[in-house]
């Protein structure tokens, strides 16, 4: 039987009745709408790292060329 790694000991089963329980709570049109804003979401999660630049600690022949 297939196990997810990133959720533990969830196998196929479970995720599928969890599914289930979702479609039948939120309804059929209701399901896409969510996982659109789930996926704009992530992106812009991404593109919000992506635009932070980790800090350059001066080299030390800059250093010497400003003394």
């Amino acid at each position: 039987m297939m196990n997810f790694l990133f959720l533990g000991g969830i196998g196929f089963q479970e995720i599928l009745v969890v599914l289930l329980i979702i479609l039948l709570f939120y309804g059929g049109k209701k399901v896409p709408e969510m996982m659109r804003g789930l996926g704009q979401g992530v992106k812009a999660f991404k593109d919000g790292m992506n635009d932070v630049a980790p800090k350059e600690e001066p080299k030390a022949n800059d250093e010497e060329a400003k003394s």
